[in-house]
């Protein structure tokens, strides 16, 4: 089925590629794609397309990629360019999700029906840049796809449509990022149908009360402090997974990525150990003294191995009953 609707996107990462596919293959036309410049990645650190830019390079659609869109920015050139390819191509509707550059009012009025975000969380809870780690972080029970009539403001558009997916206990930001990124594109598809239809999308304020900012994640978040509660640590290991990873470090430094843990409330002998006292080693799992419990941890990695599930990392490391891990000051990339 060919829509007469044309749709300009922007998007970067998976989450975006999957929506533009949906849009794509729903029938809407895609004139123009725009997606971040390619970034050296990998151990070679050799120049990647982004997942949104290699989409669109396979089917076939046109594909722009400037470093800014703000004329008053570092690359005013570039992006008065990219803002005069973007009017010079007839579309209707520009649908963003994920794309990493901020869009300035000139942009945001070009298109008829202006700009439609993909948002994944409950707007106005987790504006910004992690809004599913935040989340899963957080211990909410549920979070979702909001989107969103873009304006000048972090995410502060009216509401236009919004579902919600419940948080599963083991849920990590990669599982909850499929869900959320199949949920997005089903969405926009039927929004976009809604507007091909009707011409108009109703949209809403969103509440003046429970917004909260997803800072976008850092490295140095990474580090497990065995003083706080087994649950919060359990949490934080599944929201960084797959992007910083939980660190420990041993007495000596050496630096052990935590992938997998889930809490416990008592272990024997562990009930009166310091937090981050090894209480218990087992082919189930590295029990862990925390703050409040302990914390079993299930997959890990050292410096420069694989992910491994507990039993085969004790194979080729000594982790003992008595053993100390401490939350690592730097942590390393392992």
């Amino acid at each position: 089925m060919t829509s007469t609707l044309r749709v300009v996107f922007a998007g970067t990462p998976e989450f975006a590629a999957a929506a533009l596919a949906a849009i794509h293959e729903a029938g809407f036309s895609v004139p123009l794609v725009l997606t971040q410049p390619d970034r050296p990645a990998g151990r070679g650190m050799k120049l990647q397309a982004s997942p949104v830019k290699r989409y669109a390079a396979l089917h076939g659609l046109p594909v722009a990629q400037p470093p800014s869109l703000r004329r008053a920015g570092k690359f005013p050139a570039e992006a008065a360019a990219a803002i005069d390819r973007l009017r010079a191509t007839p579309h209707d509707v520009m649908v963003v999700a994920a794309y990493g550059l901020l869009l300035p009012q000139e942009v945001l009025d070009i298109a008829p029906h202006g700009c439609i975000n993909i948002h994944a969380s409950l707007l106005p809870r987790w504006r910004g840049a992690a809004p599913i780690h935040r989340a899963i972080e957080a211990g909410d029970e549920e979070t979702g796809i909001t989107l969103m009539q873009m304006d000048a403001g972090l995410d502060t558009g009216a509401m236009i449509e919004v579902a919600r997916t419940p948080i599963d206990a083991r849920d990590t930001t990669a599982t909850l990022h499929d869900k959320l990124a199949v949920q997005g594109a089903q969405l926009i598809v039927g929004a976009l149908r809604t507007l091909e239809r009707t011409g108009v999308l109703h949209a809403a304020p969103q509440p003046a009360e429970g917004a909260t900012y997803a800072e976008k994640i850092g490295k140095h978040e990474a580090a497990l402090d065995w003083r706080r509660p087994a649950e919060a640590l359990a949490r934080q290991v599944r929201a960084f997974d797959p992007f910083p990873g939980g660190v420990a470090a041993l007495e000596d430094g050496t630096a052990l990525k935590v992938w997998a843990a889930e809490p416990v409330a008592q272990v024997r002998g562990g009930m009166n150990a310091e937090p981050g006292t090894i209480v218990d080693v087992s082919p189930d799992g590295v029990v862990v003294a925390c703050g409040e419990g302990a914390l079993r941890l299930t997959q890990l990695q050292k410096p420069g191995g694989k992910r491994l599930p507990v039993r085969e990392f004790l194979a080729g490391a000594a982790l003992t009953r008595g053993q100390r891990l401490q939350a690592p000051s730097a942590p390393e990339a392992v």
